[in-house]
């Protein structure tokens, strides 16, 4: 085995373990882990707790038009709100009917017809909504927003929800006198504007970055661990071909069942991982189930590698 071939192997298997602690500080993508899932409709599984929707954080969008008029152009702005933080992110879609114009932080998404997202960390978008020339009916947004704690990674100090609103076709609804008054928003205010004291807030602060430091931790030293064990295998595999005249030999008659036993359960794993990742699972479990998964390969390699070596006379006169 080349060392090229070990560096690649390491090097690749560590961007995969390591993967899930990045964000996506510049933007999310328009699907959500490679699905056919909108992230701007169905929210980011990575952040917050469980991946789900938070009440914690407030979503609003002002100057929204009750109604649009044809060709029209609104001035709108996403805002964020939050108990203790004031930064993160968001992406909107009016599903093609209407243009946006993004201002300063925001940039088109890639692939989505006219979707708009972030372009970096922050807060209060402004934004220009062109309604479309001719009637096309009511017209249907999808607003997804993210705040998150300054970790750096998704984790569960994150927060996001989503906001659902319509804006009705012409001639069916009261116009605004001033659209740039009307803010549209969701969330839980009593969680924003409870009665707690500067102590709670700091502890509970305190609380979610000890929480957060924990599970990067562990993210981090599990990942290094599954590096330096697969790194360990190779080597091992690498010193016994080279000084050790290479692995023992195995007869087909003991060779073929272990590689049946072997082979079944690496196809089960295979399987499991699958379903793994499909299903979002916790990165921990996902991370277990591809080591054995690993192991399982190794397994039948060494099943073939041995069968496919020489006889040697272990027991001379």
């Amino acid at each position: 085995m080349s060392r090229r071939f070990t560096f690649l192997l390491v090097a690749g298997l560590a961007v995969m373990l390591a993967a899930p602690a990045f964000g996506n500080s510049q933007g999310p993508p328009w699907t959500r882990d490679g699905s056919d899932a909108l992230l701007v409709e169905e929210g980011c599984t990575c952040h917050g707790a469980g991946g789900s929707p938070s009440s914690e954080i407030i979503l609003s969008i002002s100057g929204v038009p009750r109604v649009y008029e044809l060709g029209s152009e609104y001035n709108l702005t996403v805002s964020l709100a939050h108990q203790a933080y004031n930064a993160g992110g968001y992406m909107i879609w009016d599903y093609g009917d209407g243009n946006f114009t993004p201002g300063e932080g925001s940039k088109y998404v890639k692939d989505s017809g006219g979707g708009l997202s972030h372009d970096n960390v922050g807060n209060d978008w402004s934004m220009v909504w062109t309604a479309p020339m001719s009637d096309v009916g009511d017209i249907h947004f999808s607003l997804a927003g993210n705040i998150v704690d300054g970790s750096g990674a998704p984790d569960a100090g994150d927060h996001w929800t989503i906001l659902t609103f319509t804006v009705s076709a012409p001639d069916t609804a009261t116009p605004d006198v001033d659209p740039d008054l009307r803010t549209i928003s969701v969330g839980d205010y009593e969680s924003l504007f409870g009665k707690k004291s500067p102590e709670e807030i700091e502890a509970e602060k305190q609380a979610e970055i000890a929480s957060g430091y924990l599970e990067q931790g562990n993210l981090y030293f599990w990942t290094t661990l599954s590096i330096i064990i697969v790194a360990a295998v190779i080597q091992g595999e690498f010193y016994e071909r080279r000084f050790g005249g290479g692995p023992p030999h195995l007869d087909m008659t003991l060779a073929v069942p272990q590689a049946i036993r072997r082979g079944a359960l690496t196809l089960g794993l295979a399987i499991f991982f699958g379903w793994a990742v499909d299903s979002a699972l916790p990165w921990g479990y996902t991370l277990v189930i591809g080591m054995c998964l690993l192991w399982g390969i190794f397994g039948v390699y060494r099943t073939v590698v041995q069968a496919r070596a020489d006889p040697e006379d272990m027991d001379l006169v």
